[in-house]
């Protein structure tokens, strides 16, 4: 027997190899069973622990009245910062009214021409000021990755308070995860060089959220 072979059928044994029914059985009881830990008081509101949050990691906010005023909102943010009208969004958002506010928009992953992204969002997290954004044929992850630019729709009735919030809710929705989760706390940042910090090292410079009142 080989060294590689002897390790390996250490390892083996000591993981208990030949009782993969009963290392499931453990493992889903011990989930099953599983404890929240400690988390922060937020107090009764969210939305607007969430607003302070997402505003103090440089993301700019604004509020409108449901899902159907997005294409306005977002007409009035690009020209306001001479960002041009054209967009790459999430195919979720296409059943949107886009050129009836003077915007040309497309509905598929982004490339690197594109300059502003669109997307919704899973949930937004209270507590960091944090998105969630889901992977998939509706919501494909290039859209916030790649523009400057990333116009993200929250419906401020999917605001939870604390991570452990967001998890719940995906579980309880979704039960298995999707190809990727996405976190987005804010612009792109990094202070590597001279501790200086640098918005859109790795991604958008500039992040805008339009929360969509319930």
């Amino acid at each position: 027997m080989s060294s590689r072979d002897e390790i390996l059928q250490r390892v083996r044994a000591g993981i208990g190899l030949g009782d993969a029914a009963g290392r499931r059985a453990a493992a889903e009881a011990w989930m099953a069973g599983r404890r929240c830990g400690p988390q922060p008081f937020l107090g009764g509101d969210l939305l607007g622990r969430f607003v302070a949050r997402a505003e103090s990691l440089s993301s700019s906010v604004e509020r409108i009245a449901g899902r159907r005023s997005l294409p306005a909102s977002v007409a009035g943010f690009l020209a306001a910062g001479q960002l041009g009208s054209a967009a790459v969004i999430a195919p979720e958002l296409a059943d949107l009214d886009w050129a009836a506010s003077g915007l040309s928009v497309a509905a598929r992953p982004a490339v690197d021409r594109d300059t502003v992204g669109i997307t919704g969002c899973f949930c937004a997290i209270a507590e960091t000021g944090t998105l969630l954004l889901l992977s998939g044929a509706q919501t494909p992850a290039s859209v916030s990755l790649l523009p400057e630019t990333h116009i993200a729709l929250v419906d401020e009735r999917r605001i939870v308070g604390t991570m452990e919030d967001a998890f719940a809710l995906l579980r309880a929705e979704h039960g298995s995860l999707p190809r990727a989760l996405n976190f987005v706390s804010g612009p792109s940042r990094t202070g590597d060089i001279e501790q200086t910090i640098v918005l859109g090292a790795h991604g958008p410079r500039r992040v805008h959220l339009i929360l969509a009142a319930a």
